[in-house]
């Protein structure tokens, strides 16, 4: 469902007289329907900026990243977008919206984009809120008035809106307290019984010992770096 091949990751530094940093080297590893595998590696080996070349925000030096068989080295960036709104969802650690916009229709969203009734899928957005306990008072108002927690609890819920075939997870316990942390293992183990390929950070080795099937050390792909 996912695979990286040979993937190679360099930043050029134009304001310091175009010194380039090579990220990471060589990458290479496949990822199948229900599988769940977790990026490690110390800080700064990588791990982010591979789950952002994944998604399509971040170019590659070299080698194929391909999901569903579409290779986003090469894609357009039509195909990149059909892609993301079709099979690949993206959990990141900070939730970006358009200020003013409801959390429900926030969470809805990925649901409309697919052609979903305003009814279906603010009544799927409404239960997964529920679910990762916002208030149903404050549904009614933008995310960007949350605490931190709530928001990280606001993505959350829009990442699984949709049973993406593909899903992408940048630390997605970090901050929750057990309660909250425990529903969102439990999204994740669901997510993975029905098929979907899914790639995640975690920081909470109880939490990656639960849901990942297994880990890759991105260390070993970053230059100078020891695993």
């Amino acid at each position: 469902m996912i695979e990286l091949k040979h993937v190679s990751k360099a930043f050029t530094l134009h304001n310091q007289g175009s010194a380039v940093i090579e990220v990471i080297n060589d990458v290479s590893f496949a990822v199948a329907a229900g599988e769940c595998v977790a990026l490690t590696g110390a800080s700064g080996a990588g791990k982010s900026t591979l789950m952002r070349m994944i998604y399509g925000n971040y170019l590659t030096q070299s080698g194929q990243i391909l999901i569903d068989d579409l290779d986003l080295v090469q894609a357009e960036p039509r195909e990149i977008i059909t892609l993301r709104r079709d099979v690949l969802g993206y959990v990141s650690q900070f939730l970006r919206v358009v200020p003013r916009v409801p959390t429900l229709d926030v969470v809805a969203e990925p649901l409309r984009l697919l052609g979903v009734s305003a009814v279906d899928a603010q009544r799927r957005a409404s239960a997964l809120l529920h679910q990762l306990n916002i208030p149903e008072r404050l549904c009614s108002l933008s995310p960007t008035t949350f605490s931190g927690g709530e928001q990280q609890r606001v993505n959350i819920a829009r990442g699984f809106t949709y049973n993406f075939p593909a899903i992408l997870l940048d630390e997605p316990t970090a901050s929750l307290d057990a309660a909250n942390r425990d529903v969102v293992l439990s999204l994740i183990e669901d997510a993975k019984a029905r098929g979907a390929a899914i790639i995640g950070i975690f920081h909470d080795e109880a939490a990656r010992s639960r849901v990942c099937d297994r880990e890759i050390d991105i260390s070993r792909f970053t230059p100078g770096m020891v695993a």
